[in-house]
């Protein structure tokens, strides 16, 4: 059981992987949404609201990434097997439910936020950035995080690289050295209104993305009652 279970989130791993080759500046809102946070953390959102929307956007894949805990994943997991089962004939409404979570790490001496996706959550490695707390000592280290999700079985993201004390320049360059998979490219910085990437930070990330070989991807943030916007 225990190797199908690791098989299964490999798959997903692998098929996410094949979804951030395809995102571009256009595929988040309405598309895509790889970063959200619900009542399990510091969002406003139950997580049956948050599939709800998905579903009524037409979202074809998201992840609930709450910080340092699977709770809202696990809640919206259920909500949308149940959701399925009561609507048989609207299968292909049903978006992809990738794991996520949010953990605070520390890189160049800065506390930077590390997106893990598509990891196994019963994965030993991942239990000391489940418990709604940061991590302390070596496991607060990026590098023991990058790992930690790695052997998990999932892709690693650095999320939102230009909203640091240190440059993205900088972050990306480091983490690239650490084996980070993907950076969070298409963000909003100043929160607009509709919902659309910062032109200049994403061209900055993009163009490290690029020269590092790395994954993009895209996300609203969201921590208040929609998932078209980050407030």
């Amino acid at each position: 059981m225990a190797v199908y279970y690791a098989q299964t989130f490999n798959l997903l791993s692998q098929q996410l992987q094949r979804v951030f080759q395809t995102i571009d500046a256009e595929s988040c809102p309405l598309t895509f949404n790889f970063h959200m946070h619900t009542v399990y953390s510091d969002g406003r959102l139950e997580p049956e609201e948050a599939i709800e929307q998905a579903i009524s956007i037409g979202l074809r894949g998201l992840a609930i990434t709450d910080h340092h805990t699977i709770g809202g994943y696990r809640a919206a997991q259920r909500y949308l097997a149940q959701w399925q089962l009561h609507h048989p004939d609207l299968e292909d409404c049903v978006p992809q439910l990738w794991s996520g979570v949010e953990i605070n790490a520390g890189l160049l001496d800065t506390e930077v936020h590390i997106l893990a996706y598509a990891f196994d959550p019963q994965h030993a490695r991942m239990q000391p950035y489940l418990q709604r707390r940061t991590a302390t000592g070596e496991a607060y280290c990026a590098a023991s995080i990058i790992s930690a999700i790695h052997e998990a079985g999932g892709l690693a993201v650095l999320a939102h690289p230009a909203r640091y004390k240190r440059s993205p320049f900088d972050l990306i360059a480091a983490a690239n050295q650490l084996g980070i998979d993907g950076v969070e490219t298409y963000y909003a910085y100043n929160n607009p209104h509709p919902w659309r990437p910062s032109p200049k930070e994403t061209q900055q990330v993009r163009a490290l993305a690029q020269q590092y070989h790395l994954l993009n991807t895209c996300g609203t943030d969201t921590h208040g009652r929609s998932l078209l916007q980050r407030l």
